[in-house]
């Protein structure tokens, strides 16, 4: 028996291949458009996938603004963050989140990153992805690649 042929590979920096796709939000729901956004973040889609590895795509989502939220989300989903002081426990809806200046940006970065690992991995990988509110965006130079979320299981 060959045991070579069965050893693991696993992807290291040099070894990763990694690409640059982009996604259009237009009438996707929010949280099931952020779960496929986060595999392609991690490498999940990739059969080189390695946990421990920064081996996923770069992420550029277009038309950010025009995601969907079903029921009341909207106005009844409540985002929790704290200053730091005493007392200083914030409340934030989808709403208004989005009234303020880049607030789908900030929105989908904030649901995005609650679906990555908790750990220096994570925040690497949230650097991957970029967020626009128009369908212009400035990585034209890396020739991304259009892809259709829906067919992502």
């Amino acid at each position: 028996m060959d045991t070579l042929s069965y050893k693991t590979i696993s992807a290291n920096a040099q070894t990763v291949n990694k690409e640059w796709v982009v996604v259009d939000a237009t009438d996707q729901v929010l949280g099931r458009l952020a779960t496929k956004v986060a595999k392609l973040l991690r490498g999940k889609y990739k059969p080189n996938y390695t946990p421990h590895v920064d081996c996923g795509d770069n992420v550029i989502i277009i038309n950010a603004d025009k995601f969907i939220l079903t029921g009341k989300k909207m106005t009844d989903r409540i985002y929790y963050r704290y200053t730091g002081y005493p007392g200083g426990q914030r409340e934030d809806t989808p709403a208004s989140i989005l009234a303020k200046p880049n607030g789908a940006d900030r929105l989908m970065r904030r649901v995005v990153k609650g679906m990555l690992p908790k750990n220096r991995l994570g925040r690497q990988l949230l650097d991957n992805l970029y967020v626009y509110a128009g369908t212009e965006h400035k990585h034209e130079a890396q020739q991304p690649k259009v892809i259709d979320i829906n067919k992502l299981k």
